[in-house]
């Protein structure tokens, strides 16, 4: 964290990303609230719940039409997304209720009408989860040994953390979600200045933050180093990856879908957390940003997403034998082109791996933008989803003095990039502090690059011109490289996403040393 010069930016960036999201917030929330229930079909109620403490929750709760208090039916609860009222899942509520769940959706603390203060998944929202429950159990025709839960956002990073803490709790879908809130938002040791902006702008304007919470986001953007530590423990308690040895004695079937380029929470933590499980689970990720995939179902639109949350409840709490647990766990759409491909585990998904070399040595100037970067949060990636448009820069006219590039050779076959690319690299930098971004391009025959991935790096306390190693893990995605065109990769210093820590006139040199070669890994499906 580390350079309190950065504030100014960072304000601006702030500023401009509360005016996004009270857009999006706030367009969102009146047509979902829209959205029909059909007359003579699922009932709905709107309740208040005591959650922890005696904090009162809003709440609506949707019955199937039929419920006469002769059965009992498998119970879904689904806590808000960050800024959302709670209508934001009435009409997957009603689709739910329609095919025999009961569903309770709650505004989690801290947002709209509900009371208290916003916690961010802390203790209180936990514990909220579990009361929503033991009010459904006692006030609603709900099945104690089926409860599920799922969520958006906030209410899967929620979802996942309650799983953890309670035991009723038998499946999940955490659908864009987090399970590890510090490499969500500050992965490299650097800022996610737009994403945090973007929270905060929407907390604050949808919500009462928390004491804790407004320091917490001071502290961070403020760059001190000092507390470093202390916002690295605040995030680590809302993280479920903190509690998976729980969440794996408990053994809830757990789904998680994300998408490729999610600017607030990157596939990459996703899929590690994926990877500890033990018990039923399910990955799916596609092309899009944060909740973009899932958008349409909360319109009551036919989604994917959304049909496979309910196909994986369907299985793990009716106990439908509809195939979805004899299918390939792991489901991933690529970027460029065509459906989905399955995989057994998320370590079979890069089966093969090829290395392009990063030899010779290229000095860097910091602190000029050499218009290589990861785009604007949320448009870059919906433009990439809906039209194939990723982040562009033409890579012969990057600036030198600014950018280093390397390249592949021409391919003779299209390349299916999948999974994780990894930079090892040798850097010596002219002061104790610094950032890189390192950013992968599909390069074609004019020399236009496509942006494949991207990640940034910060390091401190290192020694001014000795050299050190750098091994960094770029986000997770799926992209094909068509034939004839290049790999490559460009190292700067300046990214509108990131919060970088180059001190004024700061240089970084990348060299290769025989004894440890500089490269760039790139994961390929095995043909």
């Amino acid at each position: 964290m580390g350079n309190p010069r950065k504030a100014l930016r960072t304000t601006a960036v702030g500023a401009v990303s509360a005016s996004l999201i009270a857009g999006t917030t706030l367009g969102l929330a009146p047509a979902v609230a829209a959205a029909p229930v059909a007359a003579g079909t699922a009932d709905v109620r709107f309740v208040d719940i005591t959650g922890d403490g005696g904090t009162n929750l809003k709440a609506n709760v949707v019955t199937p039409a039929n419920a006469d208090g002769t059965r009992r039916y498998p119970l879904i609860v689904l806590p808000t997304s960050w800024g959302l009222p709670q209508v934001e899942y009435l009409a997957q509520a009603q689709k739910l209720a329609d095919s025999g769940y009961v569903v309770v959706s709650y505004n989690v603390r801290g947002f709209w009408q509900s009371g208290g203060y916003i916690e961010v998944a802390g203790p209180p929202d936990v514990a909220d989860a579990s009361k929503v429950i033991d009010w459904a159990l006692a006030n609603t025709p709900a099945d104690a040994r089926k409860v599920g839960m799922a969520g958006l956002s906030y209410g899967a990073g929620i979802g996942l953390l309650a799983a953890a803490h309670d035991k009723r709790i038998k499946a999940v879908a955490a659908l864009s979600g987090w399970a590890d809130l510090i490499d969500s938002i500050y992965s490299g040791r650097t800022q996610h200045s737009q994403a945090a902006a973007l929270l905060n702008g929407a907390g604050t304007l949808t919500g009462r933050p928390s004491p804790e919470l407004k320091q917490i986001f001071k502290d961070f953007f403020a760059s001190d180093l000092s507390k470093e530590q202390e916002i690295i423990d605040w995030g680590k308690k809302r993280s479920a990856e903190t509690y998976v040895d729980r969440i794996n004695a408990n053994g809830p079937a757990i789904m998680l879908a994300n998408a490729w380029g999610d600017t607030i929470f990157p596939p990459n933590q996703y899929a590690d957390f994926y990877e500890r499980l033990t018990g039923p689970k399910r990955l799916e990720l596609r092309p899009g940003d944060h909740a973009t995939t899932e958008a349409t179902g909360l319109f009551g639109l036919p989604n994917d997403v959304w049909t496979d949350t309910t196909r994986w409840f369907d299985h793990y709490l009716k106990g439908e034998d509809n195939g979805i647990d004899r299918e390939q766990p792991v489901q991933l759409k690529p970027r460029s082109s065509g459906g989905f491909e399955g995989y057994p585990d998320w370590k079979s998904v890069g089966a093969t791996r090829k290395k392009i070399a990063l030899a010779g040595t290229t000095t860097l100037h910091t602190n000029v933008d050499s218009g290589a970067n990861g785009g604007i949060i949320f448009l870059s990636s919906i433009l990439d989803q809906v039209a194939q448009l990723p982040p562009m820069a033409s890579i012969p006219l990057l600036p030198r003095r600014w950018a280093g590039v390397w390249q592949s050779e021409k391919y003779a076959s299209a390349q299916q990039v999948r999974g994780t690319t990894k930079l090892h690299t040798t850097v010596t930098s002219t002061k104790t502090s610094g950032t890189l971004v390192a950013y992968l391009y599909d390069v074609g025959p004019l020399g236009l690059g496509k942006l494949v991935s991207n990640a940034p790096y910060t390091f401190h306390e290192q020694t001014p011109g000795k050299p050190f190693g750098v091994d960094l893990e770029l986000f997770s995605t799926a992209y094909d490289v068509p034939a004839g065109h290049r790999l490559a990769l460009v190292v700067d210093t300046v990214d509108p996403l990131y919060i970088e820590h180059n001190p004024t006139g700061a240089q970084l040199t990348f060299s290769s040393p025989t004894t440890d070669p500089s490269y760039v890994s790139v994961p390929l499906r095995e043909q």
